[in-house]
């Protein structure tokens, strides 16, 4: 059982690595100011630790 409830856990965890990632990919791709370059190194980040850089991101806008 103890199992199970840790497999949720890390399943909940990765589904909310995906979202927050997909949520700071989309966000990057609108934004009009960035030249191609610093979009992928953004997007690069938001594949890695997404929700850290989400907030470095936002500091920068």
């Amino acid at each position: 059982m103890t199992e199970l409830i840790i497999y949720a856990i890390i399943f909940l965890l990765l589904i909310a690595h995906a979202l927050m990632a997909g949520k700071m990919y989309r966000t990057v791709h609108e934004d009009t100011t960035l030249s191609i370059k610093e979009k992928n190194h953004w997007k690069l980040k938001a594949l890695v630790f997404p929700i850290y850089y989400w907030g470095k991101y936002k500091e920068k806008e």
